[in-house]
This record gives C-alpha cells, structure tokens and sequence, in this order.
C-alpha cells in the first residue's frame, strides 16, 4: 500500500525528513530511514533527507508489509513502573540490552515486552525496536518509557525532541570536577578511529549535559545528570571529555583504579542509573514523574565507597 501526500504551504522549504515526518505522522528518524532506503520519494525521485520541499512537491512512500519481528516473546522478569492503554514506564535492570542486534537477540527488553504486553506496541520504529521511544545503554541501568501505541510514540518522541521530556541519571565519576556544578556543551559524534565509540566531534550532533555533585567519596563522586539532549553514550563521553569517566566505564577511560579492579564483578561496566523521567502524558495532558530509586549494585557501591 502507497501513501501519498503534496507539501502544504507551511511546510514549504522545509526539510524532507521534517515534512513527511509532519505529513505521514511518523517520527524523524523514521522518515530519515525510509528516505535513506529509498522507501520515500519526492515527486517520484529519491532525495537526500535534508533536501528542500516546494508547495505542492508530491511525498509517496510504500508502507511495508507487516513482519514479524526478530525478537521473540520471551518470559523475563521486568520491573513495570507504570502502565496504561497507551504507555508503560519500565525499570531495566543493568546488563540488558533494549533491543535485538548482533550477538544479542536473546533476553532483550523488547523481548520481555513482547511477552508482558502480549504484543500491544507501537510500530512505528519497526520490528526490531516496537514501542522503544529512546534507549540506554546495555550496562546503564533505570527507566524507560514504552509506546503502546503509535500516537503516544509520536507525541513522546515530540516531547524528547523540544527538551520538555525530562531525563535525569545518577552516576558515579572517578575524582572530582572543578566545580561542583556546571554544563557541558560540545557536539557528539561517531570517534572516527574507533567505531565503536562516540566522541567530542567538530561536526558531531549538538549534546549538552547539566552535573552536579551530591556526594563526594575518597576518589570518587556521586553526580547528578540532566540530560537536555539525547545522543548516543552522551553522558560518559561528556565526562570522559573532563577527565572524570565514569566509574566502570572501560570504554571511555576508567576501570583503572584500585577499588575498580577489586570491583569489577558489582560494576559490569559503568556505574549509570537513569533515576527520573518526566514527561506530559500523550492521552491526559497530566504531568508525570517516576524514580527509579537506587539499584542493588548502585546502594553496594555506596556502602563500598563510604567505607574505604
């Protein structure tokens, strides 16, 4: 099945991912992937996603069959927080990963949904990731909000986009900022040596992370982060970039202390929980807030650091 829709006037000039993410009501990175794919057209020809759209400039795309997706219900404890007929809040505990990708397509939160919500997801980021809004990474634990249907995901995703979806984690860093409280501004992007790591980039997506220290440890500091954006390993990268890595977090810097070697086992990577979300429900207009509250392995690391 083709949908089909003509630029209105106030979408003229504007980008074509943001006008058939407007028109076809689907998200951004979605409309990105369909013309990335060559699924979209405009006036029949493909097009790079940040071409310019003209008053009445023809949008189609083909609406793909319906798949089963890769990942299979599977009956894994999740902790749900909150659940309604549109949305869910989940806990993910840490050493899970969200959705199914190479050398993980088993034990997946998207797994566990399938199985918990008998399938009641949104579908509008595929069959690999349905009802997924944002993610965290596979050893940051904490919440989550989950789509169940594709208006939520569309007015959720809208929420992340502006900045008024509230997103903040607790984390421990190895020694101490300058300051104990402050933003970090720079643009992060793939590390162009190391693909599978992101870095501070001239060129990469604008990321900006609010810290402030809460608890100070012999070695070590508990902060608090605000997220204003949402780019992929923001926070570790950022703090990485003070010379303040994460506790645990190999990949950007640490794991070379004493008490994280010793440690190791209890931090299985970087020591990140994403305490608190804050969002306007799709369907009641009401504002919501969850906590997370403090992981097994975040409350031991705690007792460890205190009683060095």
């Amino acid at each position: 099945m083709k949908k089909t829709a003509k630029i209105p006037a106030e979408l003229d000039g504007a980008r074509l991912d943001v006008a058939a993410s407007s028109l076809f009501e689907i998200t951004r990175n979605a409309a990105s992937s369909l013309i990335e794919s060559g699924a979209l057209t405009l006036c029949g020809k493909g097009a790079k996603k940040n071409a310019r759209v003209s008053v009445d400039d023809v949008l189609e795309y083909e609406v793909p069959e319906l798949k089963q997706p890769d990942a299979k219900p599977e009956d894994i404890p999740v902790q749900i927080v909150y659940e309604d007929d549109m949305l869910a809040v989940v806990n993910k505990p840490k050493g899970m990963v969200v959705h199914p990708a190479p050398g993980n397509y088993e034990g997946t939160l998207v797994s566990a949904l399938l199985y918990h919500m008998k399938g009641r997801l949104s579908g509008i980021n595929g069959v690999e990731r349905p009802g997924i809004v944002h993610r965290i990474d596979k050893d940051t634990s904490g919440l989550l909000i989950v789509a169940k249907t594709d208006t939520a995901h569309i007015k959720l995703a809208a929420q992340i986009k502006d900045h008024s979806f509230m997103r903040k984690y607790e984390g421990m860093i190895v020694g101490r900022t300058r300051e104990d409280k402050g933003t970090v501004d720079k643009p992060v992007g793939r590390n162009p040596k190391d693909r599978k790591k992101m870095a501070i980039v001239a060129d990469g997506r604008d990321a900006v992370t609010d810290y402030e220290l809460t608890e100070a440890y012999r070695g070590f500091s508990r902060m608090l982060f605000t997220l204003h954006t949402g780019r992929t390993h923001q926070i570790r990268v950022h703090m990485a970039s003070l010379g303040h890595p994460l506790m645990g977090d190999t990949l950007y810097g640490a794991g070379k202390t004493e008490f994280e070697k010793r440690h190791a086992e209890l931090l299985q990577g970087q020591c990140l929980n994403a305490r608190y979300i804050g969002f306007i429900h799709p369907g009641s207009g009401e504002y919501m807030e969850f906590d997370s509250g403090e992981p097994e392995y975040f409350k031991k690391a705690v007792y460890l650091l205190k009683n060095i």
